[in-house]
């Protein structure tokens, strides 16, 4: 067959042939009258399990593709981006190989359909559940959970939407994870949680060629009456160790005290210091103020009260 196209003549030969292996396999050659040449080759499954229709309408794809050429290889080549892969169905069935890319692939039009499937992390929220814990109190938990596709062949062969079943799948494991904890646990314990959650989730999703690898709880909103009561319970809590660090502190301090006054006995100028020291603080603090020291022992005159020569007479009783 002798095609001319813009004063370029081209030679195409194309045929069909059978393998060892039971495949057919057809070729399209093109060469070019100025030494230039290029070849394609389209394998076909095993006749015995492809049909004859199957097998005349990727014939008459393959013609189509001869008779439009080159402007069919606009459609006939395909680019998948290095972070994405794509899978191929030829008549509904899915071509031996795996998923192509990255790179450049080739389909055949009108029997061919291939399927993107992004391999980067995904992230989403999962939205606040209500959920009841273990010791009968209601909170509102909501997380956020990171996956990615590692085999997407199963990401698009055994699950519809891969992407909503296991947002689905994040809401009721959270639900069911939470109900086995306590509040106690469920405040102090979301790192546990989070990985016991993430493995859940791994196991539920490998059939689906999906891979968790992170669940993380965001916010856990407690009720405005439960907030109250924890309030008011942190706080005595809090009066109460406060109160026992003073009565602490006045024990230490009478103790301190009491080995001061032991000291000062022992040597009378130690007083006369210590009230000197008092002396300089007031004065630091309060300028107006003036202290004169007055020694006690004039005082003991007025605390013993009157002499004996004062005295009054015993009442004789006749």
């Amino acid at each position: 067959m002798r095609v001319t196209l813009r004063d370029l003549s081209y030679h195409m030969d194309f045929g069909c042939y059978d393998k060892d292996s039971g495949e057919v396999e057809c070729y399209l050659e093109i060469h070019c009258d100025t030494g230039t040449s290029c070849a394609i080759t389209i394998q076909m499954p095993n006749p015995d399990s492809v049909g004859c229709i199957e097998r005349f309408a990727t014939l008459m794809s393959f013609l189509l593709v001869i008779i439009t050429f080159p402007f069919s290889l606009f459609e006939c080549f395909k680019v998948v981006q290095e972070f994405e892969r794509a899978v191929i169905f030829r008549l509904g069935r899915l071509r031996k190989g795996g998923a192509r890319g990255p790179g450049l692939f080739f389909v055949l039009p009108c029997i061919d359909t291939y399927r993107k499937v992004d391999l980067r992390t995904v992230s989403f929220d999962v939205p606040p559940q209500e959920v009841l814990t273990r010791d009968s109190v209601t909170v509102a938990v909501d997380a956020v959970v990171y996956y990615r596709i590692k085999e997407p062949l199963n990401a698009v062969v055994r699950v519809a939407d891969y992407s909503a079943s296991t947002r689905l799948l994040a809401a009721t494991t959270l639900r069911n994870v939470l109900g086995m904890r306590d509040l106690a646990q469920l405040l102090s314990d979301r790192e546990a949680i989070s990985h016991m959650m993430q493995a859940s989730l791994d196991e539920a999703t490998d059939p689906w060629g999906v891979e968790v690898e992170r669940v993380e709880i965001k916010d856990v909103r407690l009720p405005v009456q439960l907030q109250r009561a924890m309030a008011a319970e942190a706080e005595a809590d809090r009066e109460a160790r406060a109160k026992i660090i003073a009565a602490e502190g006045e024990i230490k301090a009478s103790r301190a005290l009491k080995e001061a006054s032991l000291v000062m006995i022992d040597n009378p100028m130690a007083l006369q210091l210590r009230y000197l020291q008092s002396l300089n603080t007031i004065s630091a603090e309060k300028n107006s103020t003036i202290i004169f020291p007055f020694p006690m022992d004039f005082l003991k005159t007025f605390i013993g009260g009157p002499g004996p020569s004062h005295a009054q007479p015993p009442i004789q009783h006749l």
